[in-house]
């Protein structure tokens, strides 16, 4: 039987240990970022709409906001991508 090629995929069991397995942290889903802020994007799985999994451990700068997501420029390859993330997928860094 084939397997399942959505872009969940993989995804399932990405950064949750067995005791954080259900929980929903109000302060990631509450955090506020800056522009120009470096960020990291750390997904969540506890949450539905995640960001593409190649970009799990990337980091970027906060360039503005959609609604309650952040825009977030990451370098793919060669090329500078513009993504819209809810802040429970990321994490300040430096």
């Amino acid at each position: 039987m084939k397997g399942s090629q959505g872009i969940r995929r993989r995804t399932r069991n990405l950064r949750k240990n067995k005791r954080d397995k259900g929980k929903i942290k109000i302060r990631q889903y509450l955090q506020d970022f800056a522009e120009n802020e470096t960020v990291s994007i750390s997904i969540d799985t506890g949450y539905q709409s995640i960001p593409h999994p190649r970009f799990q451990g990337k980091t970027g700068k906060v360039v503005g906001r959609q609604g309650r997501s952040y825009l977030v420029m990451v370098k793919d390859g060669g090329k500078q991508k513009k993504l819209v993330i809810p802040p429970q997928h990321l994490k300040k860094s430096g």
